[in-house]
C-alpha cells in the first residue's frame, strides 16, 4: 500500500485529491495538512511514501516545507502540486530535492501514475514542466556551466559516463547493458556520485549534468 499525505490550504482541494487517490486500491491517504508547517510535522510522524505539497500555503509555504522534508525525511518522495508551472518554482523545487512537479488540473490517471512512480523511487514532471525545463536548459548560462563542470571534477571518468547516461534518461539496467557493468555496479557508482556531489537523488544529479552540458 502506498501511503500519501496531501498538503494544501484549501479544504475542498485536499478533499478532491484525497477522493481521487483513494479510488485506487493501492493508495492510502494517511493525513491531510493545511500548511507547510503542519505538513512537515505530519511527514515526520507518518513517514509516508509520498507527500503532495502545494506551493503557496498560509502558515509556512510549501517550497520551504519541501526543502525540510527532503533534508530530514529523505525516505519520503516530495512532489510539488500547483495550478501553474513558473520556472523559478520548478527549479527551486527540483534543486531542493523534490522528485515531482505536478499540476492540479492533470488527468486523474496521470496523477495516480505520478504517485506510483514516485513511491517506486522514480520522478515525475508534468509535460508542461518538462517543456519549460528543456527550454531553460537549451540556453545554458555560461557561469552556471562553469560551476557545474567544476563540481564534476571530483568524478572519475567512469562516473562521468554513468552520469551522462543517467541524465539522458537511462535506467540503471540500461546503463549496465550499455557499459558492460552489472546493475549493482551502476547503483554503487550512482551512490558514490550522490555523496561526492552532495545530492539527495537522481534528479539533482541530472540537473548538474544538464548545467554542465553532458546531455544530448
Amino acid at each position: 500500500m502506498i501511503s500519501v499525505i496531501v498538503a494544501d490550504d484549501e479544504p475542498l482541494v485536499r478533499s478532491g485529491i484525497r477522493g481521487l487517490l483513494e479510488t485506487a486500491e493501492d493508495v492510502e491517504v494517511v493525513a491531510e495538512a493545511g500548511s507547510g508547517t503542519e505538513a512537515l510535522l505530519l511527514v515526520r510522524r507518518h513517514r509516508p511514501d509520498v507527500v503532495l505539497m502545494d506551493i503557496h500555503m498560509a502558515g509556512g509555504d510549501g517550497l520551504s516545507a519541501a526543502e525540510l522534508v527532503c533534508r530530514h525525511v529523505p525516505s519520503t518522495a516530495v512532489a510539488m502540486l500547483t495550478t501553474f508551472g513558473y520556472d523559478k518554482y520548478v527549479h527551486r523545487a527540483l534543486r531542493s530535492g523534490a522528485l515531482g512537479f505536478l499540476l492540479k488540473d492533470m488527468p486523474p490517471q496521470a496523477l495516480l501514475g505520478a504517485v506510483r512512480a514516485l513511491a517506486a523511487g522514480g520522478a515525475f514532471l508534468a509535460p508542461q514542466v518538462t517543456r519549460s525545463l528543456l527550454t531553460t536548459f537549451t540556453g545554458r548560462d555560461p557561469e552556471r556551466v562553469e560551476r557545474a563542470r567544476a563540481r564534476l571534477a571530483v568524478l572519475s571518468a567512469r562516473e562521468r559516463r554513468v552520469l551522462t547516461m543517467l541524465a539522458n534518461g537511462l535506467s540503471n539496467a540500461e546503463i549496465a547493458r550499455s557499459s558492460e557493468m552489472s546493475e549493482g555496479s551502476v547503483k554503487a557508482h550512482v551512490s558514490r556520485m550522490l555523496g561526492k556531489l552532495d545530492c539527495g537523488n537522481r534528479v539533482q544529479l541530472a540537473l548538474i549534468a544538464y548545467d554542465a552540458g553532458l546531455t544530448s
